[in-house]
């Protein structure tokens, strides 16, 4: 099995961190007649003919807040894109509607999610971060929103955007894969092993404890194959697949209410729901599956296999 970094990336913008850095050029970019804007109400995302709401300065008339209250997105197709807050109550600057990001999955295309993602990850930040973590006096955006500063002078604390590294595997044994289930799932639904990255460890050894502390399978060895931004509220998820050098599950820390072993046959059957086709875990499972030698299986797992409509919860998916 051999590694494919960023299968599950689509992010279609560029940062551009040249302009966050240079005012002058972050003020023109703030009046391009190209510029849109991407309205974040709480977790929730801005949705217009069936993908993310790109608003112009005219569509947004006096609710256009100033530079220093948005972010900085970057450049997408080279115009400048930002992120706006809007109030809790607001109704949609135009029409439109606002959706939490977990039921766009699979919805709305897939760089529009990415960039959905990203911009409800920047907005929650800010929202988390209003005071300084040393003194506590309030904090004030510069660099296009990518840097929050505290506010008193004897202080000068600068805080950055962060992320929670999370593990999540695929692991295959003997031509089946290891998928389990929560409790608060129905029956039938099933993704790949998942947890945080603690302090002071290595990738790899997290993917080794995470899969023994919830199934008690020892790992062989495990590869790398790319990552997601998943902003539940802002992990960054390490995809990789790994073989198996045991094969019996105990559910050691009950996490998990259910895992089992599913062979490709199993999973053509369409009566396992697997996570949405737009996350990773399912990017883990469809390379696992489609890499079946022979015509062992009904065909790929897009065209076999039943996914979740919505609903996929932080690091399962």
């Amino acid at each position: 099995m051999h590694a494919a970094a960023g299968f599950a990336a689509h992010a279609t913008i560029d940062h551009a961190s040249h302009i966050r850095q240079a005012p002058a050029r972050l003020a023109a970019a703030w009046r391009d007649p190209a510029a849109r804007f991407l309205p974040v109400r709480e977790a929730q995302c801005m949705i217009r003919d069936g993908g993310a709401a790109r608003l112009s300065a005219d569509e947004l008339g006096q609710r256009l807040p100033a530079l220093e209250e948005a972010i900085f997105l970057g450049l997408e197709a080279g115009a400048p894109r930002f992120a706006i807050r809007i109030g809790a109550q607001e109704e949609p600057p135009v029409p439109g509607h606002f959706s939490g990001l977990r039921e766009l999955l699979g919805l709305v295309p897939e760089q529009d999610a990415a960039l959905l993602a990203y911009a409800r990850a920047m907005v929650n930040w800010h929202r988390q971060h209003r005071h300084c973590t040393a003194c506590g006096a309030p904090t004030r955006a510069t660099e296009g929103g990518f840097v929050l500063g505290c506010s008193a002078e004897a202080c000068g604390q600068r805080s950055f955007p962060r992320l929670d590294p999370a593990i999540i595997v695929l692991v295959h044994h003997a031509g089946r894969c290891l998928l389990g289930r929560q409790a608060s799932w129905p029956a039938g639904r099933f993704s790949t092993i998942a947890g945080f990255v603690e302090p002071g460890e290595a990738l790899e050894d997290a993917v080794r404890r995470e899969v023994a502390e919830e199934t008690n399978i020892r790992l062989a060895q495990c590869h790398y194959m790319g990552s997601q931004p998943w902003p539940f509220p802002a992990s960054l998820m390490i995809g990789f697949h790994a073989a198996a050098a045991s094969s019996d599950i105990l559910l050691n820390d009950g996490e998990l209410a259910e895992a089992r072993w599913f062979s490709r046959q199993e999973l053509a059957t369409g009566r396992v729901l697997l996570p949405p086709p737009a996350s990773i875990a399912w990017r883990l499972i469809e390379a696992w599956f489609d890499a079946a030698p022979g015509p062992a299986t009904a065909g790929r797992l897009r065209d076999v296999a039943s996914p979740w409509t919505a609903g996929a919860s932080p690091g399962r998916a």
